[in-house]
């Protein structure tokens, strides 16, 4: 039979149960837990490994008065605990459910009697309980399978014991031969952060959610000796239950950050917790619990203690950044959250509408430097607006973000964007997406930004090494990278990755309009009309008659033959002009296709004088007809570019 588990205070994981007092604690730090549910992981407790039935549960739980509310009450209370242990009833770390049966505890349980105190509690020193602890928290993912069936097979349930008992012996004896020199640093170098889990139990809340997850990322990317996953890889695993090792080999990180969020009225808890992604041991877990006020306190506070508990050297400067929190009005926070939101689905739809909130957040909060860098970075996204419209009003929200907080990379890189793109400054430019990496060297925009930018000025090895570290950074990208890896694999006839990467962005979102039109384009490459026609359909559908969408399928018909539907999307844009800002490119780019050099130039000038030319796509093998003609030469010169 097992053993009999102490009646006063117990240990699992990285939780403790003080059972005479009813108080559960999480390294130290008292966790809410209301009497209900405290009683039955008392019942769990006491027998690990063994089925509790619903019926013991009713017995000693529910007077028999109440019975008829049982289902609902027992279903409440062990609700209740899972969400105290950020449990899950689909893959149980610790309550495991039997249908129509009961429950059982599945964690390995340690008694603790050497101390009257909470392990971490103020004023404790650490005990021979809290030095073998690692042991046990590994052995429950080694033994996971043990802990789950030997219980049930009682005559091997030796086994998973002694394993414990011999881990444990292994930890002591090893804690004090080097207790001097000290337990060696996790070798930890690289992160991702998972979408934290909305708690709330409200869906309307997981903007805030994962605005939440989005600055905590940010917070750790300015660790310069730390590579985080950018935010857009790893939100396609919010919702997943794909184990923690097989994200890490995916997204090619030594640790993960996984954590939920409860928001409250005015008050928000963060629960955080770091795992070795190849064992899936867990490191370090806390809570932190701030009115919303505080909440950027907050953030700074996990990404130091994350930091802390990986042994990163962090410089002075980002000691001084993660600490120097100011505190933030709820309401112009939570604009600006929802401006982020939108902003990170990349349609002119939701960039219009993060606008309207980070401006909201702006009128409410004046000085909160953060609203502005988002304005900036939407304006200068705004494709719907001419670019002598939309960068005037992108430039105006970085120059007062870095007056406020000259320490923001995004307000740099949006700043960074349009010195090129729109003033052709590319002294301007250069120095600030470098001081925009300097501050976040994990921001993987501003390199895709700056390996364009290096593109152009035609640095080709530098180009090169900017678009590699971003992929590094955000290996499963849902936007399109059109102008910097996949834009040089195709045109250096690398077609095979480039329909491989396609497809892989297809995978990640189905719904990708820029997947469809980069596929269609390869095809077209290839000469394959009919299916680069059938792509290019599916991403203007998708985009909603995107203006660059259109064009691409107009410049397809044309290098098929098929003149005069060619000229029907000219007739198209035109009239779209008319109710939307369409740049002189999309049209030049099929008369390229129809061979009428004239018109394209014409058209071309067009684009040069309203400063919207893509200057990234004048590398484009589509353009080759163009390079011999002197005008193509003369519109480098009036840009700035050398010959």
């Amino acid at each position: 039979m097992p053993t009999a588990i102490p009646k006063e205070r117990v240990r699992f994981g990285i939780f403790e149960a003080d059972l005479r007092s009813g108080e559960l604690y999480k390294q130290g730090r008292r966790i809410k837990l209301h009497q209900q549910p405290f009683q039955v992981l008392t019942l769990l407790i006491e027998r690990p490994g063994e089925v509790v039935t619903r019926e013991e549960l009713r017995r000693k739980l529910w007077p028999s008065d109440t019975f008829v509310n049982f289902d609902i009450g027992v279903n409440a209370a062990v609700r209740k605990l899972r969400r105290a242990l950020h449990d899950s009833a689909e893959v149980p770390r610790y309550v495991e459910t039997l249908p129509r049966r009961g429950y059982r505890f599945i964690a390995p349980v340690v008694g603790v009697v050497t101390s009257d105190a909470p392990s971490g509690a103020e004023g404790s020193g650490p005990s021979i309980e809290e030095r073998v602890q690692p042991a046990f928290e590994q052995a429950e993912h080694h033994t996971a399978f043990w802990a789950a069936y030997t219980w049930r097979h009682w005559p091997v349930a030796g086994v998973a014991l002694a394993l414990l008992v011999f881990l444990a012996w292994r930890t002591v004896g090893n804690w004090r031969q080097g207790a001097e020199a000290g337990a060696a640093p996790v070798p930890i170098r690289s992160i991702a952060v998972l979408p934290l889990e909305n708690l709330s139990g409200d869906p309307a809340q997981e903007f805030f959610t994962d605005g939440m997850t989005d600055a905590l990322v940010t917070e750790l990317a300015q660790i310069s000796s730390l590579r985080v996953i950018s935010r857009t890889s790893v939100m396609r695993y919010k919702g997943t239950r794909t184990p923690l090792p097989d994200i890490a080999r995916e997204l090619n990180v030594d640790g993960i950050v996984t954590g939920a969020v409860v928001r409250s009225g005015e008050r928000v808890r963060v629960d955080a917790q770091l795992v070795q992604a190849t064992t899936d041991r867990h490191l370090w877990a806390s809570t932190y619990e701030r009115n919303l006020e505080d909440v950027v306190t907050l953030q700074g506070e996990v990404a130091r203690a994350i930091a802390a508990a990986i042994h990163v050297q962090l410089t002075p400067h980002e000691q001084v950044h993660l600490a120097a929190r100011q505190p933030v009005d709820p309401q112009a926070y939570e604009f600006y959250l929802r401006g982020r939101y939108f902003w990170d689905k990349w349609t002119d739809v939701s960039r219009r509408t993060s606008i309207e909130y980070f401006q909201q957040a702006i009128h409410r909060a004046p000085s909160y430097a953060p609203a502005y860098a988002g304005l900036a970075n939407a304006y200068v996204q705004r494709l719907d607006l001419p670019p002598a419209e939309a960068w005037p009003r992108a430039k105006a929200a970085a120059s007062t973000a870095l007056q406020l907080d000259e320490g923001l990379a995004e307000a740099h890189a949006a700043l960074a964007w349009g010195l090129y793109s729109y003033d052709w400054d590319w002294a301007g430019a250069e120095r600030e997406f470098q001081r925009a990496l300097a501050l976040n060297p994990n921001y993987a925009w501003a390199h895709q930004w700056y390996g364009v930018f290096q593109g152009i000025m035609g640095r080709d090895q530098d180009h090169a090494a900017e678009v590699k570290r971003a992929r590094e950074l955000d290996p499963l990208p849902l936007a399109s990278y059109g102008g910097g890896g996949l834009g040089v694999a195709v045109n250096r006839g690398q077609y095979d990755l480039a329909i491989a990467e396609n497809r892989k962005r297809l995978e990640l979102d189905p719904n990708n309009a820029g997947a469809y039109v980069g596929l269609g384009r390869v095809y077209r490459l290839r000469g394959m009309y009919e299916e680069a026609i059938v792509q290019i359909k599916k991403g203007i559908e998708l985009s909603g008659g995107e203006p660059e969408a259109l064009s691409a399928l107009g410049y397809t018909y044309a290098a098929s033959g098929e003149r005069d539907k060619a000229l029907k999307i000219v007739q198209q844009l035109t009239v779209l002009s008319t109710h939307r800002y369409v740049g002189p490119t999309e049209v030049a780019f099929i008369y390229m296709g129809l061979g009428e050099k004239d018109r394209a130039f014409d058209w071309l000038q067009k684009a040069v004088e309203d400063r919207s030319i893509p200057l990234w796509k004048m590398r484009d093998k589509e353009w080759d007809s163009l390079r011999s003609d002197p005008r193509y030469n003369e519109l480098r010169r009036r840009i700035g570019l050398p010959p």
